[in-house]
């Protein structure tokens, strides 16, 4: 036999080997009917959500105080009253 076949072969070899044992884990495909996935909690993001906007509007709105300027659901009221948005 040659060697050069032996040794490619053998490399081949060690490398599928290695292949499937990486990606081989124990309890795999194996799911217990008490382990079910759980499904997101939208209603916790959803809360979580509102108070992230929440807190930035409040951000927002002080920042503009502190620089004179009017807060922003002041602003888009009478931007929506005359039917025009003013670029800062």
């Amino acid at each position: 036999m040659d060697p050069a076949l032996v040794i490619f072969g053998g490399m081949i070899a060690v490398f599928v080997l290695c292949t499937i044992l990486l990606g081989w884990s124990p309890g795999r495909g194996r799911q217990r009917a008490g382990e079910l996935r759980h499904a997101p909690d939208y209603a916790a993001m959803s809360e979580i959500e509102s108070h992230d906007v929440d807190d930035m509007l409040d951000s927002l709105n002080e920042y503009r105080r502190r620089a004179g300027r009017r807060e922003v659901g002041e602003e888009l009221a009478d931007e929506s009253l005359r039917g025009t948005w003013d670029a800062d």
